[in-house]
């Protein structure tokens, strides 16, 4: 595995799932951008505001990253993320490509699915989270 892989390895299993900020410094640069499906984060405090944001949702994140291939400047990781939200199982897969610079995360590309985390999760369990869902991207 090179260097640029296991900083993505490190930045999705550790950074985003476990919200280990001080982790975040060692593998994003200051200036990095987050595209999440049609959303755009910047910075570190951006990615305090993702990681937030799942972590509200699910009281037990993990997410595992499956493959990796990497090529030049980017790695994509193909992951899947489980959880649960007031008893209720959830999974969810997706994508991530990161394109780094002198071993930091400069910028993510992210597609998941999250009509099936609704589906997954239901409706009305989606709405009560709803609040904690909002302060976690307002910071």
């Amino acid at each position: 595995m090179n260097a640029d892989s296991a900083v993505a390895r490190k930045a999705l299993e550790q950074v985003c799932a476990r919200g280990d900020l001080d982790l975040a410094r060692e593998c994003y640069a200051p200036d990095f951008v987050d595209h999440v499906n049609a959303m755009e984060l910047h910075g570190h405090e951006g990615i305090q505001r993702s990681t937030g944001l799942y972590r509200a949702l699910f009281d037990d994140l993990r997410i595992r990253v499956l493959d990796k291939v990497s090529e030049g400047d980017r790695v994509v990781s193909r992951w899947v993320m489980t959880g649960s939200n007031r008893g209720r199982r959830a999974e969810m897969s997706g994508i991530t490509i990161s394109r780094l610079a002198d071993g930091h995360i400069v910028e993510d590309w992210t597609a998941l699915d999250s009509l099936e985390l609704l589906r997954q999760l239901g409706l009305v369990r989606t709405l009560l989270a709803a609040p904690r869902l909002l302060r976690a991207v307002r910071g």
